[in-house]
């Protein structure tokens, strides 16, 4: 397993006032990037261009979104992405807001077949994220969404199942908590609100939200503790 390492450039930049003007990264798979909401753009999009509003926190926000993204390919391109966005070149971001996993729960051709990432590799590659991602800046985690298992396979290959879901969201959850990164668990949450309500917010694929699935994650995350300390009750009445 590689192993990553800051380098010596590098300056862990803490914000010392959480409420001015940060540069910012979201860095994870299709539901960072915002695949199955052509009207909005997905909960990222809106997020930054909320922070543009006049009287908002003012925040620059990248989707450094891929669809597809299992952890190990967030991991390799994280340091090289940002470091080629304008206002980040030749400094860190002053916040990481990380969303990968679902791609590495999913079984392989049929549904008893293979993790796409063995469980144990992703242990490792999630701790591996995690401790690269934290050598630059503060990091928050937003967890998965729960997959409509009816749907399945995606792509005529790809099973994924809430069982593998919920082992490979602990995992990172465990992980994320001995970092003491917060971790939003939205897969928990979509659960507890229903079947009815969650097939409502998910695209026909069953594996991405809609436009109102978006708006659900949306909300959720802006309420989430961890993230409303970049903004301030006022910047929300704009939003809702």
């Amino acid at each position: 397993m590689q192993t990553f390492q800051a380098t010596s450039s590098m300056q862990l930049s803490v914000p010392s006032n959480k409420c001015q003007s940060l540069k910012i990264v979201a860095l994870g798979d299709s539901l960072v990037y915002g695949f199955g909401d052509p009207e909005k753009g997905g909960w990222v999009e809106q997020l930054r261009r909320w922070w543009m509003l006049p009287n908002s926190a003012g925040h620059v926000l990248y989707n450094l979104g891929v669809r597809g993204d299992r952890t190990q390919q967030v991991a390799q391109r994280l340091e090289v992405e940002f470091r080629h966005r304008g206002e980040l070149r030749n400094r860190v971001p002053d916040l990481i807001i990380l969303s990968v996993g679902v791609n590495d729960s999913a079984r392989l051709t049929r549904p008893d077949g293979r993790n796409y990432t063995d469980f144990a590799v992703f242990e490792s590659e999630i701790a591996s994220l995690l401790d690269l991602a934290q050598q630059l800046c503060p990091v928050l985690f937003v967890g998965m969404v729960p997959v409509n298992e009816v749907k399945m396979p995606f792509l005529d290959c790809f099973y994924y199942n809430h069982a593998e879901q919920s082992r490979y969201k602990t995992a990172t959850q465990v992980a994320c908590s001995k970092r003491q990164i917060p971790y939003l668990d939205i897969f928990e949450q979509w659960m507890e609100r229903g079947e009815t309500w969650r097939l409502k917010r998910l695209s026909e694929d069953g594996l991405h939200p809609n436009t109102l699935g978006y708006q659900a994650l949306l909300e959720d995350v802006i309420h989430w503790n961890a993230l409303a300390a970049y903004h301030s009750h006022r910047h929300l009445t704009q939003l809702f």
